[in-house]
């Protein structure tokens, strides 16, 4: 197997044993917490039936597939303070814009009728192109601002590579400040979360995965706030997707690196052979043994050639 395939190979055994450890790191941490709150909730279910024995475990049921319902179709009855709020205002419908061009995609809000889902499949269709395009753009532009930064460091008389490491730290260190430390502050305060569960949905949120599991702007009274919240998406989107790049590039690197010290140590390792005497042996590609079968077969031919009778 060609070095490519054996880099290839392993790639994706670390690929598959990352997502394995995951798997198995998430069923520990998660598993006997849902068993806790299924037993929970089938004890409440026989103490509310027992207390209320006028009610019957059908109706209860039918109760509860309607409440399932409403809470599908963006209905929270326990913040629901009027019939007349609702979740398609505008601030609403621009927040909804932005998840649907972002693929974040919570599920908390969604268009139910017929007009909305055809509207949102077309909307989506060219919203989500030009969303990656603006991002590039932007992606772009802060790669130009840190090579300016670069520029200026170096002008400075720092070490190259002291520069590298100075300008990401301070994208880094700056980004985690504006769209990761703050707004968790902002959430708790509006939301009421927890500066863990705040920083859980930022990343969450900014990374495009979208569980759905939080989702900000539920409690009405505050249109302006989720507007703000679609904006910090839109541009807390860029850098993380900026701050990606950056760690692409270093396991790119990470691998090149390595595979010139595997290069290196064969290099080394046939001088070596040299050195005792032994002849090094060189790959030999399929093309040059094709080359020689030819070269071989016709070799036969002209001896075959030279033996025949002359006619």
């Amino acid at each position: 197997m060609t070095t490519c395939g054996v880099h290839m190979v392993l790639m994706v055994i670390g690929y598959l044993s990352y997502l394995l450890m995951g798997a198995a790191i998430f069923q520990a941490l998660e598993e006997q917490s849902e068993r806790k709150v299924k037993r929970e909730m089938v004890d409440q279910k026989r103490l509310f039936l027992e207390n209320h024995s006028c009610l019957s475990e059908e109706a209860m049921r039918n109760f509860l597939q309607m409440m399932m319902k409403a809470q599908q179709n963006g209905v929270n009855l326990l913040e629901m303070e009027s019939l007349n709020q609702t979740n398609w205002d505008f601030s609403g419908s621009f927040f909804f814009v932005g998840t649907v061009i972002t693929t974040i995609g919570y599920g908390y809000l969604a268009p139910r009728t017929a007009g909305g889902q055809i509207f949102c499949v077309l909307f989506a269709m060219f919203g989500i192109p030009l969303n990656l395009i603006v991002l590039s753009r932007v992606g772009k532009r802060l790669s130009s601002c840190t090579e300016r930064l670069d520029k200026l460091l170096y002008k400075r008389g720092i070490e190259k590579k002291l520069v590298k490491i100075v300008t990401m730290v301070f994208f880094l260190m700056m980004g985690i400040f504006l769209f990761l430390a703050i707004p968790p502050l902002v959430f708790h305060s509006i939301e009421g979360w927890s500066y863990r569960e705040g920083v859980y949905y930022a990343f969450i949120t900014l990374s495009t995965i979208g569980f759905g599991d939080y989702v900000v702007g539920v409690k009405s009274g505050k249109p302006y706030y989720r507007f703000l919240v679609a904006l910090w998406i839109l541009f807390g989107m860029a850098w993380l997707a900026f701050l990606f790049n950056l760690l692409t590039n270093f396991y790119t690197d990470t691998e090149k690196k390595i595979t010139k010290v595997h290069q290196k140590r064969k290099a080394a390792k046939a001088v070596k052979d040299i050195g005792n005497g032994t002849p090094p042996v060189s790959p030999i590609s399929e093309e040059t043994v094709a080359l020689e079968m030819n070269c071989s077969t016709m070799v036969l031919l002209s001896e075959q050639d030279s033996l025949a009778p002359s006619m």
